[in-house]
C-alpha cells in the first residue's frame, strides 16, 4: 500500500467489499475498466492507478449498485475525497510523502508504514526494548544506527537523522495524539552510551508534559500481564474519512526480517484487550514521569 492515502485505502477496502459480495473477480471488474486484475488490485490496495469518475460509476452500476442507492452515494464521496485529497497534496508538493526522498535508507517495508503513520491521527506504541522512533533523541537515534550498521558512512547517518527529525514534526500537529506503553527495560538500556540516555530521558520527561504525548511506564515489580506475551506493536487509528466512513485501525509489527500489518476486527480486539491489561499495571504519568526523572539522574552519576 505504499503511496496511498486515508480515502484512498477506505475506497479501495469498500470497492473490494461490494466486489465480492457481487461475486465477481478481479479479472471481472478489470474487463469492465478495460485494465488489468493488476490493477484493480492496486487500486483495491488502496493504491493510486488511472481512473475516471466516469469508470468509477460503470463499476458500481457493474456491482449492481444503480441510482439511486445510497452504497453508490457512499463510494461516490469516498470518491470526491479522493480527488480533494490529491488537488491538496499537489498544491502542497507532498503527494508522494515527504519521506520518499529518504528511500535509499529505509527498509522497503517502512514506506508503507509511514503512509499509515502520516493517516493516523493516534498511536498507541508499546514497546519491550526501545524507545518509540517518534520519541527519540537525534543522539540516541545514532546510537541505534551505530550498533546497527557499522560501516554506515557519515554523510548517511546524517541523512538517517535527519529524517528522524522531520519525522518527529507529527508531535507538534494539533491533531495527532501518541500514547507510549514502556517497561522499564526501555529506560535502562543505553544505546550511545549513559549520557546520552540521560539526554533521551530528561527530554522524553519533558515532552510527556506535551498535551499530546502520554508516557507510562510498566515497572519491572508489577504483577503478570497479558502485555507480556506480546511483542512490541503500534495501534495507529485513524479519523473519519468522510461522515459515513470510518477506517478501522491497523496494528503494527515490526521484526528484524519485515513487518506484519493487522487489520481484521478480531486482531484488533485482541491487541486492544492487551492494552487495557498493560494500562492496568503501568504507573500514572506523573508517577512514569519521577521514574524516567529518576533514571535519567542514575545515569549520569
Amino acid at each position: 500500500m505504499a503511496g496511498s492515502s486515508l480515502p484512498r485505502r477506505a475506497l479501495g477496502r469498500t470497492l473490494r467489499n461490494y466486489r465480492t459480495r457481487a461475486g465477481y473477480k478481479q479479472s471481472d471488474a478489470g474487463a469492465v475498466l478495460e485494465t488489468s486484475p493488476q490493477s484493480v488490485s492496486r487500486m483495491e490496495d488502496g493504491q493510486r492507478i488511472k481512473i475516471s469518475t466516469a469508470q468509477i460509476k460503470v463499476l458500481l452500476d457493474f456491482y449492481g449498485m444503480s441510482e439511486p442507492n445510497s452504497e453508490r452515494d457512499e463510494i461516490l464521496s469516498l470518491w470526491a475525497e479522493v480527488r480533494r485529497h490529491d488537488q491538496i497534496a499537489k498544491a502542497q508538493g507532498t503527494g508522494r510523502g515527504w519521506w520518499r526522498s529518504y528511500s535509499d535508507q529505509l527498509d522497503g517495508h517502512f514506506d508503507h508504514y509511514l503512509s499509515l503513520e502520516a493517516a493516523a491521527n493516534r498511536l498507541t506504541s508499546h514497546q519491550l526494548s526501545l524507545i518509540p522512533g517518534l520519541l527519540q533523541t537525534t543522539e540516541y537515534r545514532r546510537g541505534l544506527i551505530q550498533a546497527s550498521e557499522l560501516d554506515l558512512s557519515a554523510v548517511n547517518i546524517e541523512r538517517r537523522l535527519e529524517f528522524a527529525a522531520r519525522r518527529r514534526a507529527r508531535l507538534d500537529e494539533d491533531d495527532f495524539w501518541l500514547d507510549a506503553l514502556l517497561s522499564e527495560a526501555v529506560l535502562r538500556h543505553h544505546p550511545g552510551g549513559p549520557s546520552v540516555m540521560a539526554d533521551q530521558l530528561r527530554w522524553l520527561a519533558e515532552v510527556s508534559e506535551h498535551m499530546s504525548v502520554t508516557v507510562r511506564v510498566v515497572p519491572f515489580n508489577v504483577d503478570v500481564n497479558s502485555g507480556l506475551l506480546f511483542h512490541s506493536f503500534t495501534l495507529l487509528e485513524f479519523p473519519p474519512v468522510t461522515s459515513r466512513s470510518v477506517e478501522p485501525p491497523v496494528v503494527y509489527l515490526e521484526g528484524y526480517e519485515g513487518a506484519l500489518y493487522l487489520d481484521q476486527a478480531d486482531s484488533i480486539t485482541r491487541f486492544r484487550r492487551a492494552i487495557t491489561s498493560i494500562e492496568r499495571v503501568a504507573l500514572s504519568e506523573n508517577a512514569s514521569r519521577d521514574l524516567v526523572w529518576r533514571i535519567a539522574k542514575e545515569c549520569t552519576g
